[in-house]
């Protein structure tokens, strides 16, 4: 099975670095900065194969230049292609390639960017993973989704409804330790929801230490994640608390719901 390990970067961003057990090879997502990526490498005896990168913004490619010597391969979505460093391997919607020996499928997720795109390793010729990987970058976070700065509440409600269609046991990692905000404001929208209230708990302990809150597991963020949550009767009550009762039958379209609570949640 795939190791995934977290190489914090700035405040609060996570460059995950995968590898295969007892191999020296490996690949990283999304790296805004290349030093501690540089410094994991040399501490660990790796070598970096190659770069997985799921949009432009500059916390997630502005480490790319230095870290891509010869023979590293540099993977980002096609259409973005102008605006991604050093881009080897062009992709798109639904592009499988192979990463240490598992195939990697390549899902377009507009809303956060309209140029992002996420990463799902399911599993390989040989054996299937215990649970598959999904590399999420900022469209979707523990127990919430990335803000749309070029997108449509349309787009990014959809994205992460595609997100949710995939197996319940696949591991989230996403490119920010945002968890305990998010989950302060999910609390706001499902006061009474016990898996939340859990989860808070958990994840509070493990900050106090210092430990990632990731990954987590695309069971929970159906648990718990309100923005997956947008047809759930509490959410659904809360939402209506933020909107005129005239406007409540809106609320029966997901992408609305979605829109008006990521409103919200941007003025929280």
């Amino acid at each position: 099975m795939l190791e995934v390990h977290p190489i914090t970067a700035f405040n609060d961003n996570y460059i995950w670095l995968i590898k295969a057990p007892n191999q020296q090879n490996c690949w990283v997502v999304d790296p805004g900065d290349a030093a501690p990526v540089q410094d994991y490498l040399t501490a660990n005896n790796l070598n970096l194969e190659g770069i997985l990168l799921t949009h432009h913004h500059y916390d997630h490619i502005d480490g790319v230049t230095k870290l891509a010597k010869q023979g590293v391969q540099v993977v980002g979505f096609a259409k973005d292609s102008q605006r991604l460093p050093a881009l080897t391997k062009p992709v798109e919607e639904g592009t499988t390639f192979e990463l240490l020996g598992y195939a990697v499928k390549v899902m377009e997720v507009p809303g956060h960017t309209l140029g992002h795109i996420v990463y799902f390793i399911e599993g390989n010729d040989r054996k299937e993973t215990n649970q598959p990987l999904l590399f999420s970058g900022d469209t979707l976070f523990a127990a919430g989704c990335g803000r749309m700065f070029e997108g449509t509440a349309e787009q990014m409600q959809a994205s992460l409804q595609s997100l949710a269609n995939l197996p319940p046991a696949t591991q989230v990692f996403a490119a920010h330790e945002y968890t305990l905000s998010n989950l302060k404001f999910a609390l706001e929208v499902e006061p009474n929801n016990a898996a939340l209230q859990n989860r808070m708990t958990q994840c509070t302990q493990l900050r106090a230490t210092q430990q990632p809150t990731l990954p987590s597991t695309l069971a929970v963020e159906l648990a718990t994640n309100p923005f997956l949550r947008v047809t759930q009767p509490e959410v659904l009550a809360s939402l209506k608390t933020q909107t005129k009762e005239a406007d409540w039958a809106n609320l029966t379209n997901p992408a609305e719901a979605f829109k008006l609570l990521r409103s919200w949640k941007d003025k929280a």
